[in-house]
């Protein structure tokens, strides 16, 4: 549960700073590319790149399983031959 609420609470800074960097170039319409919006944009590359590395962390070491239906497909692939 505590690996869910941490890739989350990422996603909501994630687009924070997505929301941040376009607040930046609104507000700078005319001018020169805005530094803020920059390190805005900059900030969500750098979090998203340690959510996906963070996320497969945790499916490496179990901390987190899949459950969607690609899982469950696998899931009766494996049933069906074992019972063969």
């Amino acid at each position: 549960m505590i690996v869910k609420s941490i890739v989350i609470f990422a996603f909501f800074f994630i687009i924070a700073s997505l929301a941040y960097a376009l607040y930046s170039l609104v507000k700078n319409k005319g001018s020169q590319p805005s530094e803020k919006a920059l390190k805005g944009l900059t900030m969500r590359i750098t979090l998203s790149v340690i959510v996906f590395i963070f996320v497969f962390i945790a499916l490496a070491t179990g901390m987190l399983e899949p459950n969607g239906i690609g899982m469950q497909m696998h899931k009766q692939k494996a049933l069906t031959s074992e019972q063969k």
